[in-house]
C-alpha cells in the first residue's frame, strides 16, 4: 500500500487509541445520565456507574477528576442533546407547528414509556435536589433552562412569521410556561409511574397555542 493510499484510508478517522478513549468516556457519560436521571446525583456513587460499564475506577478518574466535574459534563452533554432535538423538530418547516412540537414531546414520552416512567429529564432531576448539590450546579442548571426556553421561543416565533401563531402571543412567556409545566408533568409521571400527566399538560398547552 502506498503512502497516499494509507493517508486516504485513514483520513477523517482518529487513531484507534484515541477512538477507544472517546468510546470509554462516552460510555461513562451515557451510563451516568441513565443512573442519575433515575436516582439523582447525591444518591449515586461512582461505583454504581462503573458497574454498568465494566470500566475501572482508575479510568473514571482519568477522564473526570471529580464526581462534581463528571456531573457538570453530564449536564452540558444533556443540554446540547435537547437543543439539537428542539432544533431538529421545530426547524422542520414542512410540518405544522403542532406536529413539530408533538415530535419533540413524543421522543421524550416514548423514552418514559420504555423505562416505565422511571426516567425523565436529567436537568429537572438535578434541579429537585439542587439544595444538596455543590453550589456551582445552581447557575449551570438555570442557564440550561434559559437556553431551552430561548430555543423554543425561537421556534414559536418562526411559526408566527408563517402565520401559524397569532402575532399577539408572547413567545418568550409561552416558552417559559412550557418548560415550567413540562418539567412538572415529568415529575408527576415519575411519581405516578404513568404518562397521563404528560398527556394532560400537552393537551392544555396546545389549546393555549390555538386559542
Amino acid at each position: 500500500m502506498t503512502n497516499d493510499e494509507q493517508t486516504a484510508r485513514g483520513r477523517g478517522r482518529p487513531p484507534k487509541q484515541h477512538r477507544d478513549k472517546l468510546q470509554t468516556r462516552e460510555m461513562l457519560l451515557i451510563a451516568g445520565t441513565e443512573v442519575v436521571t433515575e436516582k439523582g446525583f447525591s444518591a449515586v456513587g461512582v461505583d454504581e456507574i462503573l458497574q454498568r460499564t465494566g470500566i475501572s475506577r482508575c479510568s473514571f478518574y482519568y477522564y473526570f477528576k471529580t464526581k462534581e466535574g463528571f456531573g457538570t459534563e453530564l449536564v452540558e452533554r444533556y443540554r446540547v442533546s435537547v437543543i439539537r432535538k428542539l432544533e431538529r423538530c421545530l426547524g422542520d418547516a414542512s410540518r405544522p407547528l403542532r406536529d413539530r412540537l408533538r415530535a419533540f414531546v413524543d421522543e421524550v414520552r416514548d423514552g418514559m414509556v420504555r423505562t416505565d416512567c422511571r426516567s425523565g429529564c436529567l436537568v429537572g432531576k438535578l434541579a429537585q435536589e439542587v439544595n444538596t448539590l455543590p453550589e456551582s450546579f445552581r447557575a449551570q442548571l438555570a442557564a440550561v433552562f434559559a437556553d431551552w426556553q430561548a430555543a423554543l421561543a425561537h421556534g414559536l416565533r418562526l411559526a408566527q412569521e408563517t402565520g401559524e401563531l397569532s402575532p399577539e402571543l408572547d413567545c418568550d412567556r409561552l416558552a417559559a410556561l412550557f418548560w415550567y409545566g413540562w418539567e412538572g408533568a415529568l415529575q408527576r409521571a415519575n411519581l405516578e409511574l404513568d404518562t397521563a400527566p404528560i398527556d394532560l399538560f400537552i393537551e392544555g398547552f396546545f389549546s393555549r397555542l390555538t386559542r
